[in-house]
């Protein structure tokens, strides 16, 4: 199992944070549907961009942080259900039909049709509002309260950033796919290549340049993580 990924305390910030990816808008509108008011909503975006949410941790179904404010310092947990290994090696598989999709992986970013590809295989990579089960040990009279609604906006500004941090809350964690990436086109390479008809030809030069890119990338991520 991989570790937990960790982040730093963010900074203060004066205007409003741009969700930019798809992904990012989807896991937003699931944060919205868990308010009771465009106030709440409101105030925690605030209470977001303040400075006063701790460090953010993120596992597989799981993610806390601490938060601070006038009353005290409070701890928000939150689960998600996990995608199951079926899912998992879906998502790979989809993830490897071109090499384009497993570069986008290693930069942090998840093309659109991967995302439409995985729903059609019954994949479903963002949480919708119900999924988002939040705790806050500040006693708040709702279900939601206003800590756990900015410890989610949190949540969602780092996933829009990285999207390998949304796959590694639902459990497909960055290297586990890259793992399953690499087993996939060594299965579809032909046994038999010089005896394929055009075809198979066609089909073992598409394994070839995934290989390739895949190959690529994880040297390139290498060298910058030295």
């Amino acid at each position: 199992m991989s570790p937990a990924l960790t982040f730093a305390r963010e900074p203060h910030r004066r205007s409003s944070v741009r969700v930019e990816s798809w992904w990012g808008r989807a896991f937003l509108r699931a944060i919205e549907e868990r308010a009771y008011d465009d106030n709440q909503l409101s105030g925690a975006r605030a209470l977001a961009r303040s400075g006063r949410i701790g460090g953010l941790v993120v596992d597989a179904g799981r993610f806390a942080a601490a938060v601070d404010d006038e009353r005290g310092l409070w701890t928000v947990s939150g689960t998600v259900p996990t995608l199951d290994a079926e899912a998992v090696a879906a998502l790979a598989e989809v993830l490897g039909a071109t090499p384009a999709r497993a570069e986008a992986l290693l930069a942090g970013e998840l093309p659109l049709d991967v995302a439409e590809h995985a729903e059609e295989a019954g994949v479903e990579l963002v949480p919708y509002g119900e999924e988002l089960a939040v705790t806050c040990t500040c006693g708040h009279w709702h279900d939601v309260c206003d800590h756990s609604l900015a410890v989610l906006h949190q949540l969602c500004w780092t996933a829009d950033r990285d999207a390998s941090v949304l796959l590694h809350l639902r459990g497909a964690e960055r290297d586990e796919l890259m793992s399953r990436l690499r087993r996939h086109v060594r299965d579809a390479t032909p046994p038999e290549p010089r005896q394929q008809p055009v075809v198979g030809e066609s089909t073992r030069e598409q394994v070839d340049d995934v290989e390739i890119a895949l190959d690529a990338v994880l040297r390139a991520r290498h060298l910058l993580e030295e």
